[in-house]
């Protein structure tokens, strides 16, 4: 499963239905497919058009809903989340779709990423009298939405959003409506589609595909798209900026049969390794993949390098996910349990292990000290992704630079201290390239701020860890 290995993670993915009479076992199984964007918590909230019903619940989607539970969930339209904590912290009480009840009904809200000005909003929230009832960002915008003056909830969405800085992709649901949203960058992915009549949102189109729904259109940066009894309705909110979808999607976080922003995410990753192979060749003997997400960059190493691909490292599914282990040591001893090396694929052999990214530098050096142990005559560490020299304000959980061992030390630093032989990165503009998109460059189409420390939004001072700010 994605996201189990490093500690580097998304906060989340959404799936949303409108207008099928199975909408919450539909999004059930949608949710399952989004299981890898988060592993903290999951949640259903339904509309039967005059009444909502929720149930969330902690761990995996199979955790939080027993048997049972999805035939409490009635009605034709469902809103689901899964989460994994990044602003706010954890707990049931964070858990989404958060849902809230006022005179004029019931709201819903699930979010995928995070909001640079949350505190400071919260603040001024506060004073004007608002008592939040949890601890993440996500609940600014019900607060927002409820300040509005206005009597459509599309308009008070509007108004909301134009105060709200950062990344996220939004969906608000009501007895009787729908609304997803996408920031003015368009940092997270976010796609419609349909079975039959009925609408489908999801995070990553995988999740169509699981359903049985079929790929309509993407959500494009600044639209705010409404459901309701008359259809769909395309509204925008802002005008657009310059696209600035996050890399990581490409090079981690999405499963490989999703397609996000019309690029393929397997192909996109054996581009990278071709372009890892041409800027940073090495004789070797064999080449092996860190799974699951580093799998297909390998792929692309082992065929432009002309070096047979193997499986070197073998996951063990049935143990903890370490990413959420409180200490460096814990980290290590789960990095253990998850992977083996396979002897006699190493042994006596000169291996590249390509990963896609080093975060801590942890999970790096125990896999090669695994491959070592396993007979391998040489380690040589290849990159996927340029050095994170920066930490992530949009919803990834790297928001401490002291974390983050390239901001700290040279490559040949690095490369001792993980016992590899060679170590190398990929370079920013050959990530770029390799990612394949029309618009692509250094400066365009991409978020690069934990690569370069230039972000596409303005960062706060209070969004800054308290032990960096200068």
């Amino acid at each position: 499963m994605y996201g189990e290995i490093k500690g580097l993670n998304e906060e989340c993915g959404i799936f949303a239905v409108w207008g099928h009479p199975e909408a919450a076992p539909i999004t059930y199984y949608g949710l399952h497919s989004l299981q890898h964007r988060g592993q903290e918590g999951a949640g259903i909230v339904t509309s039967d058009r005059m009444h909502l019903q929720v149930h969330k619940g902690l761990g995996l989607v199979t955790e939080a809903f027993k048997e049972g539970d999805i035939d409490k969930l009635t009605g034709d339209t469902a809103l689901g989340h899964v989460r994994y904590a990044t602003a706010g912290g954890g707990g049931l009480i964070n858990c989404q779709p958060l849902h809230f009840q006022s005179q004029t009904g019931g709201l819903a809200i699930a979010h995928n990423g995070n909001l640079v000005n949350a505190h400071k909003l919260k603040a001024e929230l506060e004073q004007a009298g608002s008592i939040f009832q949890s601890t993440s960002d996500t609940e600014v915008l019900a607060h927002l939405i409820k300040k509005s003056t206005h009597v459509r909830l599309r308009d008070q969405m509007k108004e909301a959003l134009h105060r709200i800085e950062g990344a996220y992709a939004f969906s608000v649901m009501t007895e009787n409506e729908l609304i997803i949203a996408l920031d003015p960058h368009g940092l997270r992915p976010l796609s419609i589609g349909r079975i039959g009549d009925a609408y489908v949102i999801a995070s990553e189109t995988c999740a169509f595909d699981v359903v049985g729904a079929t790929f309509e259109r993407e959500v494009q940066p600044g639209e705010m798209i409404s459901f309701d009894q008359n259809g769909m309705h395309i509204d925008h909110f802002t005008e657009a900026n310059d696209r600035a979808i996050c890399s990581m999607e490409y090079v981690y976080f999405a499963r490989p049969d999703s397609n996000v922003d019309k690029v393929n995410v397997h192909s996109a990753r054996k581009r990278l390794g071709k372009t890892l192979a041409d800027e940073a060749p090495i004789e070797a003997d064999v080449v092996t993949g860190v799974p699951d997400s580093s799998i297909s960059a390998a792929i692309g190493y082992a065929e432009q390098a002309s070096i047979p691909y193997e499986l070197g490292l073998i996951k063990n599914r049935y143990v903890g996910r370490t990413f959420i282990q409180p200490s460096q040591e814990l980290r290590e001893q789960g990095v253990k349990m998850k992977l083996s090396a396979v002897r006699g694929v190493v042994e006596g052999k000169r291996v590249v292990m390509v990963d896609d990214s080093i975060v801590r530098g942890t999970t790096s050096r125990r896999i090669v000290g695994l491959l070592k142990e396993a007979g391998a005559t040489e380690v040589h560490v290849r990159i996927s992704s340029p050095p994170i020299i920066s930490p992530c304000f949009y919803g990834i959980d790297t928001s401490q630079k002291a974390e983050l061992i390239a901001a700290k030390y040279t490559t040949e630093e690095m490369r001792q201290m993980m016992g590899a032989d060679s170590l190398a990165f990929l370079s920013i503009d050959g990530m770029t390239e390799g990612i394949g998109r029309d618009d692509a460059s250094a400066n365009c189409g991409q978020c690069l701020g934990c690569f370069t420390m230039e972000y596409p939004t303005r960062i706060y001072d209070d969004t800054i860890h308290p032990h960096e700010k200068a």
